[in-house]
């Protein structure tokens, strides 16, 4: 049976004896904030807008909207689609729709392996903050949080937290992908209700000249 992620990283701190876990109770803190936060995610539905730069000029745009499906996984359903039109020409258009499907390939398993850097499972959030440095907040009641070889080696990743909530304010992360360089920068904000969500996420390559921005708003709770 698998663990929810409070019982699992409690279970790791205790294993492993408090005393000798730095920063463990900061690290099961923001662990219980954001299953909090997660279940109550699960409640809502939003739009999300996607825009692919490259070399400064916008190839697409697309919105969708996003629920939960059963699998407590999100799920985005295409709501317009805002792509450059292909060239004429058989032989020129279908270069374009193949280099279109290698970006999006990439795009895909971007997105994939930067997900590990939200730290998902309670051994990740142990490792990080176990080994974070961690300055006293500053007045406006946020710590920041800054780890390196998180995921790959060399990369560096900060969290922003609001000390009174455990919720994340700020994260920006430097990283490699598939010997690329990537730089990402997200805002979170928090609605009337407590909800914390990544607002807008900025993310560079600068090997391709490339660069995906989001934004995700509209927020619906579906039980009201």
């Amino acid at each position: 049976m698998k663990l929810p992620l409070t019982l699992a990283l409690l279970a790791i701190s205790t294993a492993l004896g408090l005393s000798q876990v730095p920063n463990a109770g900061i690290a099961l803190d923001i662990a219980q904030a954001r299953q909090k936060n997660a279940q109550l995610m699960q409640q809502y539905s939003w739009n999300c807008r996607t825009e692919l730069k490259e070399n400064g000029v916008t190839k697409d745009t697309r919105i969708d909207t996003v629920t939960w499906g059963p699998n407590n996984q999100p799920q985005y359903t295409l709501l317009s689609d805002d792509a450059n039109p292909l060239p004429r020409g058989f032989f020129i258009r279908r270069v374009e729709e193949r280099e279109r499907e290698r970006t999006e390939q990439y795009i895909q398993g971007l997105r994939t392996f930067l997900h590990q850097y939200t730290l998902p499972t309670a051994g990740q959030m142990l490792n990080f903050v176990s080994t974070a440095v961690i300055p006293p907040p500053g007045p406006n009641g946020v710590v920041q949080l800054s780890g390196s070889s998180v995921v790959v080696p060399g990369d560096t990743l900060s969290l922003w937290i609001y000390a009174p909530t455990k919720l994340t304010r700020r994260m920006t992360l430097m990283t490699t992908y598939q010997g690329d360089s990537v730089n990402v920068t997200t805002t979170w904000k928090s609605l009337s209700n407590g909800l914390n969500y990544m607002a807008y996420a900025q993310i560079d390559i600068p090997d391709k000249g490339m660069t995906v921005l989001i934004q995700n708003y509209d927020y619906l709770n579906q039980n009201q």
